[in-house]
């Protein structure tokens, strides 16, 4: 077994390299990862086979356990978009609020068309919206804004399907259903913390953008899908994970044939399908061009994720190889440091190179094989371990982060104004999900 003293040093000089490489340098982050892995196993004494294998299995595994699973996903928020479904449901949700709660309203539309969007591609689609309202309220400008980054991003760092907290998933072999029921609820008052936040923002002075801010866009009002057939696809798939995680509690009370169906269409992958499916009336007409055209979008957006993430898989095989909990174990139990572990490593990751996917997918690779230790190998404490990973890869979103310049771009902000209105949210927003996720240790272990 290597000494604790060495696999530290490894360590620390791994995440460095990950860092620095794909930060500062602006080196690929797949090869980065790829490489990285390749020297740590070679520093730790594996063989050049056995590098290879690991690679190998680490790469594949992670496609097998949420390939499909991001796809679909991406599919389904580009169809959304494209048919202007998440339009109809920002209407529909402004309408029955008004002006006067317009920032609640914003916050609202963000979390619920969060839930399958990607935080980047729903901001820039809500924000011609956000800006249009900003326009008429201006006082609530920088709100506004803010309740629509702080909402999608809660989303996107804790409930899967998106693409880091999935890959998180697959590698602490987390049951997808379980993690995203309670990932709604720790999202739900990190997302509430950003909306508080955003509010408490003073009204904004006349401060010229940057140059590259964009200009409102023409956002349509009219031929938009209904709001039932807009939110069905959103809806649909998360009760039918619901009900499968209810059912589960008690499956003697349903017919044998039932409890197969609902176990089955209860499953990510299915219930994106049935999603999906449900898209389909919000094509008017039904085009086979225009849906191979989204089809082949949202493959394009979901393949440099799926290679990051099968990357960050690779790098967490030949972690393994370090056999962390023998090195760490004794040592981690006696300082009862639990789910801060995770935490600080996924808000180290995320604040030194920007992305919350390579933060949290890094991270999990990392505490896999200190789950036992840390006191969360069971089947909800690998949850608890997961969003816990989920709350460090928010903190904190600065000029490192892409999504930070989408904010700043698209909602016609200058870097000091998104500086002081999302980052600051962002820290507030990771410490307030961890405290959730605390409250669901006291309640469920």
């Amino acid at each position: 077994m290597l000494s604790p003293f060495f696999v530290s040093v490894l360590l620390f000089i791994s995440i460095l390299a990950i860092i620095i490489l794909s930060s500062r340098y602006k080196f690929n982050t797949f090869f980065v990862l790829v490489l990285v892995a390749m020297g740590v196993g070679f520093a730790a004494g594996m063989d050049g086979e056995n590098v290879l294998k690991a690679l190998k299995v680490g790469f594949g595994g992670t496609l097998e356990k949420i390939g499909l699973l991001i796809i679909l996903g991406a599919t389904l928020g580009v169809i959304l978009d494209k048919t202007n479904a998440t339009l109809s449901l920002a209407h529909f949700v402004l309408a029955k609020t008004g002006e006067r709660y317009a920032p609640l309203a914003v916050s609202i539309i963000g979390f619920l068309i969060g839930l399958p969007i990607f935080c980047d591609s729903g901001f820039v689609v809500l924000s011609g919206l956000v800006v249009s309202l900003g326009l008429q309220l201006p006082q609530k400008r920088i709100s506004l804004i803010g309740c629509l980054a702080t909402s999608l991003y809660a989303v996107h760092c804790l409930v899967p399907p998106h693409p880091g907290i999935t890959a998180a998933a697959g590698v602490l072999n987390v049951d997808l259903g379980k993690a995203m029921l309670l990932g709604v609820l720790v999202a739900l008052p990190a997302a509430i913390v950003g909306y508080l936040y955003s509010l408490a923002q003073p009204t904004p002075e006349i401060e010229t953008p940057d140059q590259n801010s964009l200009p409102t866009p023409t956002i349509p009002t009219e031929n938009l899908p209904s709001p039932l057939r807009s939110f069905l696809p959103i809806i649909v798939p998360i009760a039918l994970i619901s009900l499968k995680s209810v059912v589960l509690l008690s499956p003697d009370a349903l017919p044998a044939v039932l409890l197969t169906m609902v176990k089955f269409l209860g499953e990510p992958i299915p219930a994106l399908i049935v999603g999906l499916l449900l898209t389909l009336p919000l094509f008017r007409p039904l085009q086979k061009e225009q849906l191979n055209a989204l089809f082949d979008d949202a493959i394009s957006k979901a393949g440099p994720i799926l290679i990051v993430t099968a990357a960050g898989g690779a790098f967490g095989e030949i972690i393994k190889g370090l056999e962390l909990g023998k090195v760490y174990g004794s040592a981690i139990a006696s300082g009862g440091w639990g789910l801060l572990i995770p935490f600080g490593l996924a808000a180290i990751f995320k604040t030194a190179q920007g992305s919350s996917t390579v933060a949290v997918v890094s991270t999990a690779s990392l505490i896999a094989p200190l789950l036992d230790s840390l006191g969360f190998a069971s089947e909800t404490g690998t949850v608890l371990a997961l969003l816990a990973t989920g709350a460090g890869s928010m903190v904190t979103s600065h000029a490192n982060d892409s999504y930070f310049w989408v904010i700043s771009r698209f909602g016609n902000l200058s870097v000091s104004q998104t500086l002081r209105l999302f980052s600051p949210a962002s820290t507030l927003m990771g410490l307030v999900a961890l405290s959730m996720v605390y409250l669901l240790k006291f309640l469920l272990l």
